[in-house]
């Protein structure tokens, strides 16, 4: 094995050791102030008073079915690290939740610590997609393949696009009608 191997591995161990403590903290309970576990000099203070990160935790504890998507996409994210044939799934599942973490900590947040650790973990993903760049070149290359000008005649192209259009138009009058009826 290489020097990058196993950097690579401590990279996968680590972010599956910490990311899942994360996720089976907001699954059982340890993050977030859930509904009926509030804390009552939190739950009694004027919500104009409240800082930041009491109100923050206090929303994001609103809904147990958010905090157990959140919580159960840290651990499939994390449990695929472990798996050289599903360690990109497990980096491409969790960045968007530690770009979110680290724009929440930024904004909400009074203390840096989650806030370092949640960059730092991010910075571990990054690596990993980077000891991985070649298998990801080729397969954008595989999904970017086109064909020559010459052989994609305009017909074809002009009634792609056209097909485009009406789909993208059916969605939208879906859309605007589920929002209507929601809405009232």
């Amino acid at each position: 094995m290489k020097y990058r191997d196993f950097l690579e591995i401590a990279f996968r161990w680590y972010l599956f050791l910490f990311i899942s403590i994360y996720g089976l903290g907001k699954i059982m309970g340890g993050q977030f102030y859930r509904k009926g576990f509030i804390p009552q000099d939190v739950a009694t203070t004027p919500i104009v008073d409240v800082s930041s990160f009491e109100l923050a935790w206090v929303f994001m504890g609103h809904s147990f079915a958010y905090i157990l998507f959140v919580g159960v996409l840290q651990l499939i994210g994390a449990f695929c690290l472990l798996f050289k044939r599903t360690v990109l799934l497990g980096v491409f599942i969790l960045i968007p939740i530690l770009v979110n973490i680290i724009v929440f900590d930024i904004i909400f947040l009074d203390t840096y610590a989650a806030l370092v650790n949640a960059i730092v973990y991010f910075l571990l993903l990054l690596g990993i997609l980077y000891f991985h760049k070649e298998k990801i070149i080729a397969v954008f290359h595989i999904l970017t393949k086109r064909k020559s000008k010459q052989q994609i005649e305009l017909k074809t192209r002009i009634k792609s696009i056209a097909i485009v259009i009406g789909i993208m138009f059916i969605i939208f009058i879906v859309n605007q009608t589920i929002g209507t009826f929601v809405g009232h």
